[in-house]
């Protein structure tokens, strides 16, 4: 039961991101920890390591139809990159309450933004 309920938070986190270019840090993290009972450390990593493969799969999908922006995505990269790594140390020296409530309102804000935009 363990790993269809994985695999299915794994088939939803891919629909999510080939959908609307998120999945890993807004399905596979809250349901690793809701579901699962992972610290947020354990599926911030596990949903980084997720999201490599199912992001190549969305890409390579969306440059078939020739809708990737090549010279945004490069910059996109480069401070992608430098942020995440930056991110990542600074949530591994988080306690894990204050990353799971910090967590929560992020996704509050952001929803919250996109519901109410006109």
């Amino acid at each position: 039961m363990y790993w269809l309920g994985i695999g299915l938070i794994g088939l939803l986190g891919g629909i999510a991101s080939g959908l609307f270019g998120v999945g890993g840090g807004v399905i596979f993290v809250p349901l690793l920890i809701i579901f699962f009972n992972f610290n947020p450390h354990l599926a911030i990593g596990t949903s980084l390591a997720a999201i490599i493969p199912t992001a190549l799969a969305g890409a390579f999908r969306h440059f078939a139809a020739k809708s990737i922006d090549f010279q945004t995505a490069a910059v996109l990269i480069l401070f992608a990159v430098l942020g995440a790594w930056f991110g990542a140390g600074l949530s591994l020296r988080l306690d894990i309450v204050l990353l799971r409530k910090a967590y929560a309102l992020f996704l509050l804000v952001v929803a919250a933004r996109l519901f109410f935009k006109a």
